[in-house]
């Protein structure tokens, strides 16, 4: 059977990952050399496109997880921030507060004398 396109595009596509499992590996080389040569079997079709279906599902599983780990660390980190600024704020005020009081004797201690 002829290499179609399709085909061509996704050994391409795939082929742009740095694959560690042996076994994706192993078929990515495999329909590299089919597809230069020019003939691909269905059946070496159906088993590379099996081979890429189960190491990117897993991979996009991997990556998801990532991404909600970061997000939820995101999510604190977030929290964290928006807490000391709002402590910060009460920080601020007392400061403000008492050096208004502080401020206030100060005139009154400097009349008394």
């Amino acid at each position: 059977m002829r290499v179609d396109r399709p085909l061509v595009e996704l050994v391409a596509r795939v082929g742009a990952f740095h694959i560690t499992q042996r076994r994706m590996r192993d078929a990515q080389r495999r329909m590299e050399a089919a597809a230069d040569g020019g003939e691909v079997t269905e059946a070496m079709r159906a088993d590379y496109l099996a081979e890429v279906r189960r190491y990117f599902e897993s991979f996009d599983a991997e990556a998801r997880a990532q991404l909600r780990d970061v997000d939820r660390r995101l999510g604190r980190a977030n929290q964290i921030q928006f807490n000391l600024t709002a402590e910060r704020g009460v920080a601020v005020k007392r400061i403000e507060g008492t050096a208004g009081v502080l401020e206030a004797l100060r005139a009154l201690e400097s009349r008394a004398s």
